[in-house]
């Protein structure tokens, strides 16, 4: 039996690419995030395994959208909808 995925092991998934595309630097993702995004901030994120809400749309713009807003929160579809697929 194949274990079943989770929002939470794919909001995990999106978060590591993320820190992949930063080069696995919490201290880069803050400064691309910018504002009062510091690196504690980052370690929070990754030891929950979840990017606030309020803070999603700026980690996608860090890298360049490579990682969308509904893969870093599948858990929130009405305010990070899978965008439509085009015809």
């Amino acid at each position: 039996m194949e274990p079943t995925t989770t929002d939470a092991d794919l909001c995990r998934e999106a978060l590591n690419k993320v820190m992949g595309l930063c080069g696995n630097s919490q201290s880069e993702l803050a400064r691309r995030v910018g504002g009062t995004v510091k690196q504690p901030h980052v370690w929070k994120w990754l030891k929950s395994g979840r990017v606030p809400p309020e803070r999603v749309p700026a980690v996608c713009r860090a890298v360049d959208y490579k990682v969308l807003p509904h893969e870093l929160r599948p858990d929130l579809p009405d305010l990070f909808p899978i965008p439509a697929q085009a015809a």
